[in-house]
């Protein structure tokens, strides 16, 4: 579910794996093995996916369908 998620969020905003590794200081292939399955990142990586998409981690696991939870409060 991550992978899926991180593609879709990724071409949301119209970035390029090439964009969104360097937005994050991470190389395009890592986001490629991310989207692909071949890698799952490590707990700071995926705080950070989480933070720059604004929305939760639980929302990047598959764990809700509830992007972010405290922007439903706003």
């Amino acid at each position: 579910m991550f992978a899926k998620r991180l593609k879709i969020l990724r071409k949301d905003l119209k970035l390029t794996q090439s964009e969104l590794g360097k937005n994050l200081n991470l190389s395009q292939r890592a986001i490629s093995s991310y989207e692909n399955g071949l890698r799952f990142p490590d707990e700071q990586i995926l705080n950070s996916f989480a933070d720059y998409f604004d929305v939760s981690v639980d929302y990047l696991l598959g764990r809700t369908n509830i992007k972010n939870i405290y922007k439903n409060y706003d």
